[in-house]
């Protein structure tokens, strides 16, 4: 196996299982201005995950988790990017033979480490999308309290509106609500190998 092979098929299976969550840009819409539009509001869910305190903690958390399993998976590529340099190192001395099963072993390595890393990935995304899903639940509510007393009668996400007054943006309102009624979250990594053999029962 080439140094070059193992370095590329090393760098496929270590990407990183990541997890962003970028605030938003802020909105050129008030910059239109016009006049309010009674009984129509704005909201930016993304912004209200961005903002409020347990967004923050969801997102930390997740860094948290992400971090683990890159550093689980950088020490098993370390393992074997130094079982590779020393095989390279024996490869004049061995037998044809051994050094073509050796050679083997350490690509059945690196397949596993690949499934391994993708396995790790998806788990992250997981535990994301449910973390998400917990916030939302807690949001929903304190949306339609927000909602209902500033007395609107349509909701449109922010993020389609092109221009006009923003007035009716209940955004900070729900950030406010949000924080009032939970500011932090806890959880640990979704395991879907362990929820794959659960379900194969």
């Amino acid at each position: 196996m080439s140094r070059a092979l193992l370095a590329g098929l090393l760098a496929a299976a270590c990407a990183a299982p990541a997890f962003a969550q970028t605030a938003p840009a802020a909105s050129d819409a008030a910059m239109l201005g016009g006049p309010p539009i009674a009984g129509l509001c704005t909201l930016s869910q993304q912004a209200v995950f961005a903002n409020a305190k347990v967004g923050a903690a969801a997102s930390a958390r997740l860094k948290q988790l992400s971090d683990q399993s890159q550093a689980e998976i950088n020490a098993e590529r370390t393992s074997i990017e130094t079982d590779a340099k020393a095989l390279e190192a024996q490869r004049a001395s061995l037998k044809s033979a051994d050094l073509q099963q050796k050679q083997q072993s350490l690509a059945a390595r690196i397949r596993a480490l690949q499934d391994k890393a993708a396995l790790r990935s998806r788990e992250i995304e997981a535990t994301r999308e449910k973390a998400l899903a917990r916030i939302a639940s807690e949001l929903r509510p304190v949306i339609a309290q927000v909602y209902g007393a500033r007395g609107c009668g349509l909701l449109i996400d922010r993020s389609s509106i092109l221009g006009g007054n923003m007035a009716g943006d209940l955004t900070a309102a729900v950030v406010q609500g949000l924080d009032a009624k939970i500011t932090t979250i806890s959880f640990d990594r979704e395991s879907l190998a362990a929820a794959a053999t659960a379900a194969s029962r």
